[in-house]
């Protein structure tokens, strides 16, 4: 059960709502107090003919235009109606529900002007997995995720029956859902939705689900690579802490440590410091940059995943609409909090971080898959040559390079892509943030298809090599412990568990490689038994 009050959720929390986890508000009664007072200042501003913008005011560059009183209840509806204008691809449901998360946490600063009721609503919409249709597009981050917090909304509160919400594998409309969870179309009061739809909601959502994988994903490739450097015969040496406490990069660090605790109890690394060339007779006395280096190349990017994961955690708990009430002096503040360049920049880095990722990993395949560079393994990891025709993993490495140029190109910055002037030029700077989410998500799902292929290169590499060394392909009794249970969990994935006899791929024509790349594929999607293996 996560407890939705205001602050303190982390991107763990988000992932965990994300996918299933129960909620409930916070009990704390001073929460309670600020939420009914920012109510009763807009209630008392509205009945004295104080002018509010969104509120007394129409909006963005009719903000000029003066609204009666009398309709101010129907301007708040109609700041939902009015943005129920898009169609297209459907958000993912995990989004939809840390999107809802995340805008009752932001509501529940108790400076928006909202009624408690309506954060109940979020709450039941969530433990009951009822979640509103909501689309990619329509939002350009810069008075807050409009669009797509409006269809939140709609459903939400049962502005109209267009609004639609699934439940279970019914699809229906949103006055039909609210009836199925107990509750009915609940009439807005003024400023409230202005107040739902005039934050950084969705956008930051998106970008947390997103961090929440890449996460798990750089752990994955430091197995990826510890891997590797087993089936290359490297030396864990580039690893030692001489060499980084000098260079004290606090990602550089964790990256070394990390190598070191995955090599820990390896018998194919090669021991540098013992003169000992057996294993690599006629090779480099010291690894390639892409071995040697590779704490000091991953650094920026571990240090890089912990500043946007901290900013992003900011905005996920931050009060991001306009205007925003002080419950304590009655001020009303005009703000900009709903530009979301925090979650824009992010997420720009994010895919940048990415594309390096790959980078690094596919610098490695090629190492694997040529002789002159792989300390004796095969041509393109073939296993029995003896078979003429066999060609190994050499369509598995085209299909990487399909991927790798698309990770590169999501790499390049959409938050400083276009000077909008959006809205008769009110929102004349925007940040992009849920175009840039919405592209880390797709860079992460063809990020994930890379790392399955990766993992079946790893898996026939670390066999072949076993099989040099000692003469059978059981590579649980060459790895690190570390390693040997991401090795052996890949396996049973697969749906081939090691047998010994031979390895993963002995002839192409005995199995195809994409059923096992799919199944790989699935259980990466869905946190399964790999990213299980990296956290014991």
């Amino acid at each position: 059960m996560i407890t939705i009050r205001g602050s303190g959720l982390t991107i763990k929390d988000i992932a965990l709502v994300a996918r299933g986890e129960p909620v409930e508000l916070t009990r704390d009664a001073t929460v309670r107090e600020r939420i009914e007072s920012s109510r009763r200042i807009i209630v008392e501003a509205v009945e004295s003919d104080k002018a509010i913008y969104g509120v007394t005011t129409l909006f963005g560059g009719m903000a000029h235009r003066a609204v009666p009183k009398q309709l101010a209840r129907e301007l708040s509806t109609n700041a939902i109606w009015s943005h129920k204008t898009t169609t297209g691809e459907r958000l993912p449901a995990k989004d939809v529900r840390a999107a809802m998360l995340l805008r009752a946490n932001s509501l529940l600063h108790g400076i928006s002007g909202v009624r408690f009721e309506i954060l109940e609503r979020f709450v039941a919409f969530l433990n009951a997995n009822a979640l509103p249709h909501v689309f990619e597009l329509g939002s350009i981050g810069a008075s807050g995720d409009l669009v797509p917090l409006a269809y939140i909304a709609g459903a939400l509160l049962g502005v109209d029956r267009e609004y639609k919400v699934d439940i279970g594998n019914e699809t229906l409309d949103s006055h039909r859902a609210l009836a199925q969870l107990g509750l009915e179309p609940l009439p807005l009061e003024p400023k409230e939705g202005l107040a739902l739809v005039n934050g950084t909601s969705v956008s930051t959502a998106v970008a947390a689900n997103c961090i929440a994988r890449a996460q798990d994903l750089l752990q994955l490739s430091f197995a990826l690579h510890a891997l590797y450097i087993q089936a290359l015969l490297g030396t864990d040496q580039s690893f030692h802490p001489f060499i980084h406490e000098h260079k004290p990069h606090p990602g550089q660090l964790r990256a070394a440590r990390e190598m070191v605790r995955l090599l820990k109890g390896s018998r194919l690394i090669h021991d540098e410091s013992s003169g000992d060339r057996q294993h690599r007779q006629g090779a480099l006395i010291q690894d390639r940059y892409s071995l040697r280096c590779l704490p000091q190349y991953l650094g920026p990017i571990v240090d890089g995943l912990d500043v946007i994961a901290r900013q992003v955690e900011i905005e996920a708990n931050s009060a991001n609409d306009n205007p925003l009430i002080d419950p304590a002096t009655g001020t009303i503040y005009h703000c900009g909090n709903f530009l979301a360049q925090y979650t824009a920049v992010a997420m720009d880095q994010l895919r940048y971080f990415v594309g390096l990722l790959a980078k690094h990993l596919d610098v490695q395949i090629a190492l694997l898959v040529m002789p002159e560079f792989s300390n004796g393994l095969p041509a393109s990891l073939i296993a029995n040559p003896d078979r003429a025709v066999n060609v190994g993993f050499k369509s598995l490495q085209v299909v990487n390079h399909s991927i790798m140029p698309l990770l590169t190109y999501y790499g390049t910055s959409l938050a400083d892509r276009f000077p909008t002037h959006a809205e008769q030029f009110n929102q004349n700077i925007n940040s992009q943030a849920m175009g840039s989410a919405n592209l880390a998500r797709r860079s992460l799902d063809l990020f994930e298809h890379y790392l399955a292929n990766a993992l079946l290169f790893a898996v026939q590499a670390i066999e072949l090599r076993t099989q040099t060394v000692e003469g059978h392909y059981d590579a649980r009794r060459c790895l690190s412990p570390a390693t040997a249970r991401v090795y052996e969990v890949t396996r049973n994935v697969i749906g081939k568990p090691i047998g010994g006899n031979r390895p993963l791929i002995w002839n192409d024509n005995e199995q195809s490689l994409e059923p096992m790349a799919e199944r790989l594929l699935t259980d990466l999607r869905h946190r399964g038994l790999i990213v299980a293996a990296l956290r014991n």
